[in-house]
């Protein structure tokens, strides 16, 4: 048997791209990775970086093109490229919006064409407003079928109160956990 098949999804958290990218660089050697980018993540320069350079480092360690658009990302159902995917960084915006069944970016449609094939999706959350705004959608999602979180914690108690931030560096045994059905534990975590 194969690598598994992991899809990669990214998100416009740009601050988190340093350490996402590590953890994706070691992913990359454990399974057989797929990068999706949303259109904002895969366009955006910001004071974190250049688009292009993360676009280029994602395309080198996968060894295949950047997903980058829905209609690039809706394959990924009915030919069943994916055995699980994980979407890391996962914003409060791209939380909302699978908890409310909106599909209008590439990130999106490529969870909603993954699941229909009743095949895990795990979210690594990296929102400011997950114990505000985005609490409800993320209570939500706990308890939705096929979908896992990476464990979390308040990234910045103090000057963020309701911030919450993946460990990023769990992404591999949350990936394990879900293929076996299970949620990692505990979800959320101290750092």
């Amino acid at each position: 048997m194969g690598k598994l098949r992991l899809g990669i999804a990214m998100c416009g958290s740009y601050c988190t791209y340093d350490k996402v990218l590590k953890v994706i660089d070691g992913l990359c050697e454990k399974y057989d990775v797929s990068a999706i980018m949303s259109e904002n993540a895969g366009s955006t320069d910001s004071r974190f970086g250049r688009s292009e350079d993360f676009r280029e480092r994602l395309k080198l360690g996968t060894g295949k093109n950047i997903i980058d658009t829905i209609s690039l990302a809706e394959p990924i159902g009915p030919k069943e490229l994916l055995d699980i995917l994980l979407i890391m960084p996962c914003t409060g915006n791209t939380v909302a919006k699978l908890a409310n069944g909106i599909t209008d970016t590439a990130v999106t449609m490529a969870a909603k064409a993954h699941l229909r094939n009743e095949r895990p999706v795990v979210l690594a959350v990296a929102t400011n407003d997950g114990l505000s705004g985005n609490a409800a959608n993320i209570g939500s999602l706990l308890n939705r079928r096929n979908i896992y979180f990476v464990p979390f914690y308040q990234d910045d108690p103090v000057k963020k109160p309701r911030s919450l931030m993946a460990d990023f560096e769990l992404a591999s045994d949350a990936i394990d956990a879900a293929m076996e059905g299970r949620q990692l534990q505990p979800i959320i975590t101290v750092k």
